[in-house]
């Protein structure tokens, strides 16, 4: 199992996956060896089939996430072993295309902001939302990426291994400047339990978890709702839908139309036939 382990280590690295990516990849091949017990590379197409159907009939996964699954295993026996017929028989799974975003509305954000006392916390948690930021860009933020004299940040190698800017909230980096004057965050912005090291996103899941439960929100919500909620807002508030795009780092528009669903733009100049005289 180790050396099988290894060796998707170094593919992965040759390709130069993200952190997230890699060790999503990792967990997953793990996840499959123990299921059989035995070594992933002794393993075949019979056992894929049967570890993927008992990921969706028995854990009852999500497609989304049986479909990391596959991709962990494809890259396992395709990239790493060079083994393509294994998977050339077994279809991926569907995205959820049906499922819209829970949003929270901009009084709910206020609240939930509102409702946090650490300085640390509400730094990454206003960012998360004034500048649509995935928790993953901001665990590995530097304080030299917060560029206040363009009022942009800079994201380095976001999701695909790209660059791009992100809208500097002013009342955020009001809030960033009393941060950095109390702790002096150095190279990372959110340092971990040492300052080498970035913050984990599990620690920003805690904070978000404290946040919403103190703000007594009850809905179904995670730190990718302020990005969601983020989107909807611009959109909601008239901004073109191609900036949005660009805002959010998507490689395609219609990962971004989602949000026209779930926006209230239109549908808030309708009334009800129960309202109408």
């Amino acid at each position: 199992m180790e050396k099988s382990l290894l060796l998707m280590r170094e593919y992965l690295d040759l390709k130069g996956v993200s952190p997230k990516t890699r060790q999503a990849y990792l967990s997953a091949l793990k996840c499959f060896s123990s299921h059989f017990n035995a070594n992933p590379a002794n393993l075949g197409i019979f056992e894929v089939k049967a570890f993927l159907l008992h990921l969706i009939r028995v854990k009852q996964r999500s497609s989304s996430t049986i479909r990391v699954y596959y991709n962990a295993l494809k890259f396992f026996f395709v990239s790493t072993l060079n083994k393509p017929e294994v998977m050339q028989s077994i279809p991926r799974a569907q995205r959820d295309r049906n499922r819209l975003p829970i949003v929270l509305s901009k009084p709910e954000v206020l609240k939930l902001l509102s409702a946090i006392t650490n300085l640390k916390h509400l730094a990454m948690l206003s960012l998360l939302y004034s500048a649509g930021l995935r928790i993953s860009e901001v665990v590995v933020l530097k304080s030299a990426d917060i560029d206040s004299s363009r009022m942009v940040i800079n994201i380095r190698k976001g999701k695909g291994g790209k660059d791009r800017q992100a809208i500097l909230s002013k009342k955020v980096l009001l809030i960033l400047r009393n941060y950095f004057k109390k702790y002096r965050p150095v190279p990372w912005l959110f340092p971990g339990k040492s300052k080498l090291s970035p913050l984990s996103t599990r620690a920003v899941q805690h904070a978000f978890a404290l946040a919403k439960k103190k703000a007594g929100i009850i809905k179904s919500v995670s730190p990718h709702t302020l990005r969601h909620s983020f989107a909807t807002h611009l959109i909601e508030a008239g901004t073109n839908i191609l900036l949005v795009q660009q805002l959010l780092g998507h490689e395609k528009l219609k990962t971004t139309l989602i949000y026209l669903h779930v926006s209230n733009h239109d549908i808030s100049q309708v009334s009800s036939p129960l309202d109408l005289d």
